[in-house]
């Protein structure tokens, strides 16, 4: 009788390139981590009950921005669209951070999670944007419409980790993109660069290309200071935090995620809670941080709320000035102070 071949992994349809310690010639993963929760523990999360319902709409207390065009000399700015697309202005230059203006975070547009108030600053309203930091390709950080009109009206430079080059190419054959491996460093003018770095996270954009892309963080140096930008992390016992610090030595800022978190039992290998996030601030050596990833569009359990007053209580049991952390809503501006 013929024998049943033997099992093969799929193809890679992002990314091919030689193993490494977090790829295995088809998947990435997080070296020592937590594996993304599969099929079975989604069903008991979602018919488990204890999500804490949304307001249908949530104005920001804060008026949609109108950024200047440049920031220049010691500035540093950073402007709140919302969830984890952040515009924030140094040396000159005008980046974004996982940009979303879509009313969804979804593969389509008549379902998914839909957001509860409007982006901070008007598409119309942007400053010229030279470079896009797309960190990884969930719905609610690539979304290609979004790329596709900043592509058309701006032109910018996309930097994103492996395979997410190819996600993007398929829909904007033009763009300029540049991938990154962990470890990775690319140069802009003669006094920035751009480190891609890991955090704790994994991606998908459908049920069968789950980890077949990278995801990271990233650190750009500027004359004005340091930048550490994650999009979504797991603390990870607070490993990729000490290893920053270790390499970047402190962060004039961090932008850090603070929500979707609940429940932890099967959010903890992929977001941080409030807490996490005030402790990895003090192993980064960052001296404010501008928290993101909350209050745009419910992804999971904890209330509309719940990620700010978490963040108070860890912040006055860190001993930690909660002026140098801003949890930022739609709109507001942060101007960061000179260390």
């Amino acid at each position: 009788m013929p024998q049943t071949p033997p099992s093969r992994k799929p193809r890679n349809p992002y990314h091919t390139g030689p193993v490494s310690d977090h790829f295995d010639g088809t998947y990435f993963f997080n070296p020592g981590g937590i594996v993304p929760a599969g099929f079975r523990e989604f069903l008991r999360w979602q018919f488990g009950g204890g999500r804490v319902a949304w307001p249908k709409v949530a104005p920001s207390p804060f008026p949609p921005a109108k950024p200047d065009d440049r920031v220049d000399g010691d500035g540093l700015r950073v402007t709140m669209v919302g969830h984890a697309s952040l515009l924030i202005q140094v040396a000159g230059l005008n980046i974004l951070t996982d940009p979303v203006w879509s009313p969804r975070t979804s593969p389509f547009s008549f379902a998914g999670p839909k957001r509860v108030v409007g982006p901070g600053i008007a598409f119309d309203d942007l400053p010229p944007i030279d470079i896009v930091l797309v960190t990884h390709n969930h719905y609610d950080h690539l979304d290609l419409a979004t790329l596709r009109r900043l592509h058309e009206e701006h032109g910018p430079h996309i930097v994103t980790p492996l395979g997410n080059d190819t996600i993007i190419h398929r829909v904007i054959p033009e763009a300029k993109i540049s991938d990154m491996d962990w470890g990775d460093q690319i140069s802009f003018w003669d006094d920035v660069t751009i480190d891609c770095e890991p955090c704790h996270h994994w991606s998908a954009r459908g049920t069968r290309d789950r980890r077949m892309a990278l995801w990271s963080a990233f650190v750009i140096t500027t004359p004005a200071g340091k930048i550490y930008h994650i999009g979504d992390t797991g603390f990870h016992d607070g490993i990729n935090y000490r290893t920053v610090a270790e390499k970047h030595g402190s962060f004039r800022l961090a932008n850090l995620p603070i929500g979707a978190y609940e429940p932890r039992w099967l959010m903890k290998g992929q977001h941080q809670n409030p807490e996490e996030a005030v402790r990895g601030m003090q192993l980064c050596n960052a001296a404010y941080v501008a928290g993101h990833h909350f209050a745009t569009v419910q992804l999971t359990n904890e209330g509309i709320e719940d990620p700010i007053r978490a963040l108070a209580v860890a912040l006055e049991q860190e001993g930690v000035d909660a002026e140098r952390f801003h949890a930022l809503r739609a709109g507001e501006v942060f101007d960061v102070p000179a260390v």
